[in-house]
């Protein structure tokens, strides 16, 4: 009995046990991106129960011991968006999945702005995130226009793709202007910035095939994390090279301007794996295009390389990063505009129209040195050269090091032109500017006739008289009877005032950043340093080298001009190519070498489970010294027998020139400390908030050092520290389908200094003793993804601010040089150019094949200047994107870049013609209201544009 009882009991485990295997499988599968590569360490769980795996080296997974049925799989990873896919077991093939970047970016790890790698909804700062997918998609005009999707960032990318201005947070002063494009931020590549000094650092930033993310910084921790930059870091970070060898292709074909101007682009991106663990990643682009607005040669051409090589090793990673950069471009000129109440461009102009340098090359004297050539197609030329790494080791015993270094040459050669405005023929500026006065020497005076050059014909006459009776300048300027001046609906008896205005700035620099940290338990406790040095050679014909009178109008060609003098001479005034006194008083020249001390502590605490503090500190050392060499004229300038470049005293458009002054040295070095606090506490894995005080100084730019012509300034200017105190809230929510962050933010900004220039009777120029103003802010901004379904969801982002000008002095320009100026006092007034709210939508369709955006983006009205005396109107703009992927190897995409052809004005310059024009503050609420018919000159967004872009991947 016992012996039946056995045998049952094993027939019966036996059967079950047959039963029970052919009731359970496994999971089989692998799992890549969207361009195919395979995707270690994603976790992969069955919803509902602890049954799970991760993915393998090679994106391989398992999950065995699986009951037959469907069952609901989760997959995850930081920086993909969250998939779940339903699965029947047993499976009749190997899952294959494709994990799509998440375009929420709230969970992924971030790295900059931190001390420690983490994700958003761990951190204590304001970071955004644009991935690859999302760069891929726009078609940006240039690298900070991708910024402008970023919540509290305006970007004015109104001059084209170079000189652009970013500022966020109402940290906003002097930005109008282009110059202080970048005042409080730091543009990074890698994590250091693209240039120690505050001279224009988008000429040698150009995003591409290789830029992996950008990730931005705004106010919070950039005061103890970014050199000189409390208002935000925006890091350009690169991609790296995997374990596959792998690649895309992109060929870009788009008519700007509306359709007719075409533009032509091909980016590159390889990597793959090397021998003994090493890995490459090579790419780049080249780029040629006629611009937005037709002069008749291209206006950006040129293009980069870069490369990284990655060694990871069991204790830590070394990479070599490389870049060569050679490109042309040049900037987008004002429009002339009319209208106070809402400014439109004026009648017989268009938003298409050029109003630059023609094409022609000419000799130019150089001081001393003999002659240089200017060749207006050279642009500006930027090469940047340079070498550096990106070093992690693992120490033991939780301590670590991090080292970025870089090494670059810069070349920075200006050709070009820049405030192309009107200015009268019977301004005595006109004849004083390019030296043309002389007293009553009567080979100066007489009748000046203005002549079309293409055909001879005059269409205008000015006579100039000496008239020691007259108040001010001792001139009477009478115009002729018959005058016809082109563009005369714009501005009376005027023309285009172009000067030549060229710069050749070397830059030889390098920075090092040196952290060490001691992770725990509890947190990390961080040491670092940073030090920067960056020689620079200037070479700076910004008082110009030749002046020309462009005719008002479409690609403007310069107006001829001849004087029948008194003493009955024919002067030609004009050079051939249509400039007035080329070489002007000589060049001011410079050298100045400017460095960057720093040392900074932070530590992160985690003091519970759910509550995170981190505090750091900084203390900076920012030294500047050298000197500003400020050209003599030559002193036979109105000398009638004085023959010139050529020999001949009747072309006296070739008498400029002069000679190198005496220097005007300056030497300053600033200290100053900065710190912030900030805390994190996480609710639950989907909600946590935060709070952040943050306390950064700002030194001067490079421009106010630059400025400094004279011994008086230096002796009477002090170099102040800016000031900014910010504070923030944020919360944040992360669900599968629901991502947002509200963030209430105040910042003030104090010790800014206003630096003018003014004109002396006799034309030179002159700056009044700096004054120093305060600004505050208070705003809110908002982030947020959602995802309606699994292939649609939409992005926005929006900042409400309110920035005012609480101190605000300036110099209201007399008549008769410095003697007469004032100081005027608009305290209390809006800031100017700071929109009270931006926000920007943008709904997106992600197809298995198809996909597609749109982007409506919204700027405010902002006041144009701090007397508040107009508004620059609001504006939406409309871009399109759509693509179709044929394979995962190829696809095609078209984007259409301001749909509805607005033209947005992102700035301006006032009335009158050079140099009041400038000057914006000196056109105040009552010059609006006597002069409601003023033209004026505004700068706006970039016509309707088309691209279409192929991709090849593999």
């Amino acid at each position: 009995m016992k012996t039946i009882i056995k045998l049952s009991l094993t027939l019966f485990c036996f059967f079950l046990n047959i039963h029970v295997n052919a009731q359970e499988s496994e999971i089989t599968g692998k799992v890549s991106d969207e361009s195919g590569m395979s995707l270690p360490g994603v976790s992969i769980y069955i919803d509902g129960t602890s049954k799970g795996a991760v993915t393998d080296f090679d994106g391989e997974f398992t999950i065995k011991n699986i009951e037959k049925g469907e069952h609901q799989l989760i997959f995850s990873f930081i920086g993909y968006a969250k998939q779940r896919k339903l699965v029947s077991v047993p499976l009749k093939e190997p899952l294959a999945i494709v994990m799509l970047e998440d375009l929420s970016k709230l969970d992924e790890v971030v790295i900059t702005g931190v001390f420690d790698a983490r994700s958003r909804m761990d951190a204590s700062v304001a970071i955004t995130t644009i991935g690859a997918t999302q760069l891929a998609r726009v078609a940006p005009t240039s690298s900070s226009d991708l910024l402008k999707n970023i919540p509290g960032v305006f970007v004015n990318q109104a001059r084209g793709e170079v000189w652009n201005s970013v500022y966020s947070r109402g940290l906003s002063a002097n930005s109008i202007d282009n110059i202080n494009g970048y005042r409080y931020v730091s543009l990074q590549e890698d994590g250091l910035p693209i240039t120690n000094v505050e001279l224009f650092p988008d000429l040698f930033l150009r995003a591409d095939a290789m830029t992996e993310r950008v990730e931005a910084v705004r106010g919070g921790t950039a005061s103890i994390l970014g050199a000189n930059a409390p208002g935000g870091i925006f890091n350009y970070v690169s991609k790296t090279g995997g374990n596959e060898f792998a690649g895309e292709i992109r060929a870009k074909y788009g008519l700007e301007g509306n359709g007719e101007n075409p533009y032509y682009r091909a980016d590159f991106n390889v990597g793959g794996p090397l021998s003994n663990g090493w890995t490459y990643n090579v790419g780049g682009f080249y780029r040629k295009s006629d611009g937005a607005r037709d002069r008749g040669y291209p206006i950006n051409i040129g293009g980069q390389i870069r490369a990284n090589f990655l060694k990871k090793y069991k204790t830590g990673s070394f990479k070599l990063n490389l870049k060569y950069l050679n490109d042309k471009n040049d900037r987008m000129a004002f429009i002339p505009s009319t209208n106070w109440n809402d400014p439109q461009i004026a009648d017989g102009f268009s938003k298409y129209d050029s109003y630059a340098l023609y094409d022609f090359s000419i000799e130019i004297p150089f001081n001393e040195e003999g002659n240089r050539t200017f060749n207006s197609t050279d642009l500006l030329h930027n090469i940047d050269r340079s070498i550096g790494f990106n070093w992690r080791q693992d120490l033991g015993n939780g301590f670590s090091l991090k080292n970025d270094f870089k090494y670059s040459r810069k070349d920075d050669e200006r050709n070009g032109t820049a405030v192309v405005t009107p200015i009268s023929t019977t301004n005595f500026l006109f004849y004083a500017i390019p030296s043309l006065l002389g007293g009553p020497n009567p080979a100066r005076t007489g009748t000046y006739n203005f002549a079309d050059p293409r055909t001879g014909q005059v269409f205008g006459t000015v006579d100039l008289a000496f008239d020691p009776t007259q108040q001010g300048p001792p001139f009477r300027l009478t115009p002729g009877a018959n005058n016809n001046f082109p563009g005369s609906n714009i501005q009376p008896n005027s023309l285009l005032f172009m000067p030549m205005f060229y710069q050749d700035i070397d830059r030889n620099e390098f920075a090092n950043q040196l952290v060490f940290s001691k992770k725990t338990e509890k947190g990390s406790f961080n040491l670092g340093s940073f030090y920067s040095r960056s020689k620079l050679d200037v070479t700076n014909w910004s008082k110009g080298m030749g002046l020309s009178g462009g005719l008002i109008q479409d690609r403007p060609v310069p107006a001829q001009i001849t004087l029948s003098a008194n003493n009955g001479n024919t002067y030609e005034v004009t050079s051939p190519e249509g400039f007035m006194n080329v070489g002007w008083t000589g060049s001011d020249n410079g050298e100045t070498t400017q460095g960057i001390f720093a040392l900074f502590f932070g530590h992160n605490w985690k003091i519970t489970p759910k509550l995170t503090l981190d505090y750091g500190i900084r203390y900076e050392n920012v030294t500047s010294e050298g000197f500003n060499n400020v050209g003599v004229p030559n002193p036979r300038q109105g000398d009638p027998s004085f023959g010139g470049l050529d020999g001949n005293p009747l072309t006296i458009w070739d008498n400029g020139g002069g000679t190198e002054g005496a220097p005007v040295n300056y030497d300053y070095n600033l200290d100053s400390f900065s710190y912030t606090a900030g805390l994190n506490y996480k609710f639950s894995e989907e909600q946590a908030i935060y709070a952040r005080f943050a306390r950064g100084n700002k030194a001067p730019s490079t421009f106010f050092y630059l400025d400094l012509n004279d011994d008086f300034l230096v002796e009477n200017t002090p170099a102040l520290l800016e000031e900014i105190t910010q504070f923030e809230i944020g919360y944040k929510v992360s669900t599968d389908n629901l991502k947002l962050v509200f963030t209430p933010f105040y910042s003030n900004l104090n010790n800014v200094p206003n630096i003018q220039t003014f004109s002396n009777t006799d034309g030179t120029r002159y700056s009044p003793e700096f004054q120093f103003n305060e600004y505050t802010t208070l705003g809110l901004e908002i982030e947020t993804t959602y995802n309606i379904t699994d292939k649609w969801l939409v992005r926005a982002n929006a900042v409400f601010q309110k920035a005012k000008a609480d101190k605000y002095t300036a110099w209201d320009e007399g008549r008769d040089g410095p003697g007469d100026d004032s100081i005027i006092d608009y305290s209390g007034n809006e800031a100017d150019n700071s929109s009270n709210v931006i926000f920007n939508i943008n709904p997106i369709y992600n197809g298995k094949k198809f996909y597609g955006s749109l982007n409506y983006s919204y700027m405010g009205a902002r006041q144009a200047n701090v007397p508040n005396s107009f508004l620059l109107p609001a504006f939406g703009n409309v871009d399109l994107a759509f693509g179709y992927d044929f394979s995962k190897k190829f696809g095609l995409q078209l984007n259409i870049n301001n749909v509805l052809d607005n033209y947005g004005i992102m700035g301006w310059q006032g009335p009158g013609g050079f140099p009041s024009a400038l000057n914006r503050d000196g056109f105040p609420p009552e010059y609006i209201a006597n002069n409601p018919n003023a033209i004026f000159s505004t700068q706006g967004s970039m016509p309707r544009a088309y691209f279409l872009t192929a991709t090849y991947r593999f």
